[in-house]
């Protein structure tokens, strides 16, 4: 069971969000390949790093002399089918009848 907290904290911050967008285009990145892509200090990538791992929302390996990051998804797929899919599923229904009522479909 995650944390949802700890998953909407980790998301909040845009700094976190781009690092999942770049773990998303190529998983398995290594620090310093991540602190490349950012105009800040290593140290100040590792908190972030930290704080989505606390979430489970990035996960490190040990690969040789090397740690490396990969995204983990299933977080933010729980926040989805918990809070997201529950409110839109109504509102798709509706506008699918309407459509269909618009068109002249039967159901």
């Amino acid at each position: 069971m995650i944390d949802d907290d700890l998953v909407f904290k980790a998301l909040a911050d845009p700094t976190r969000r781009f690092l999942l967008d770049l773990l998303f285009a190529r998983d398995g990145r290594t620090l310093t390949e991540l602190e490349s892509e950012l105009a800040m200090t290593r140290f100040g990538v590792m908190k972030h790093l930290r704080v989505l791992a606390d979430a489970d929302l990035v996960i490190t390996r040990r690969q040789g002399r090397e740690k490396l990051h990969f995204l983990n998804p299933v977080p933010i797929r729980q926040i989805h089918d918990r809070w997201i899919d529950k409110y839109t599923e109504h509102r798709t229904a509706a506008l699918l009848d309407l459509k269909r009522e618009l068109e002249g479909e039967s159901p």
